[in-house]
């Protein structure tokens, strides 16, 4: 298959997968698909850049190419990784190759809302269909605090952390709905969400 051409994992006119995509597919499907790989345990040396992405609309790609298959997304996206430095890496136990991400490795594209106040608990879904539920391991975050938001005009944006540093910004429409349990706590008269025992501020 040519670079840039047809749908990666799909069968165009008899074309098969790219060799690098399909050799990192065979490598992880052998794990046990129900439980997280241990990234954190393996350290593969670092053979750069092939050309997997993630654009704002969560759509992964490969060399230009959307990758259409949502098991082969879901696959790759079990090992992913960010750095501290904010690069996004995929790790396999014999290699470490970089994912260019757009904006946030996931969206959180469905939320529930149990509670009031400080009893709330806020659960969201990605387009992955990772669920997590905001609080002490899944914080809350906004690209810009609501004040700066107001003055700019700018888009409310918010960020759930899901695993190893990876965030899942919210669709627009989650955002408004989750700009309506906003509330004023303390003194400073901080501006923010209470979820699962966390006041989350966003000014």
């Amino acid at each position: 298959m040519a670079e840039g051409k047809g749908e990666i994992g799909r069968d165009d006119g008899g074309a098969a997968p790219a060799p690098r995509i399909a050799g990192l597919e065979a490598l992880l499907a052998a794990r046990d698909s129900k439980v997280l790989p241990p990234v954190e345990q393996w350290d593969p040396p670092y053979c750069g850049d092939i050309g997997l992405a993630i654009a704002a609309d969560g759509t992964w790609s490969y060399r230009g190419s959307a990758i259409r298959r949502p098991a082969l997304v879901k696959l790759f996206a079990s090992v992913l990784t960010r750095s501290a430095d904010g690069r996004h890496f995929l790790v396999t136990p014999v290699e470490k190759v970089d994912v260019a991400v757009a904006d946030a490795a996931f969206l959180a594209v469905e939320m529930e809302v149990d509670g009031d106040g400080r009893q709330r608990r806020i659960t969201f879904r990605t387009n992955l269909d990772d669920v997590v539920t905001c609080g002490p391991h899944h914080a809350l975050r906004c690209a810009d605090t609501v004040r700066h938001q107001m003055a700019s005009g700018a888009a409310f944006k918010p960020y759930v952390h899901v695993r190893r540093g990876l965030e899942a910004r919210l669709t627009r429409a989650l955002a408004y709905d989750l700009a309506s349990y906003l509330e004023t706590e303390g003194h400073a008269g901080r501006h923010g969400i209470w979820s699962d025992g966390v006041f989350f501020p966003v000014s």
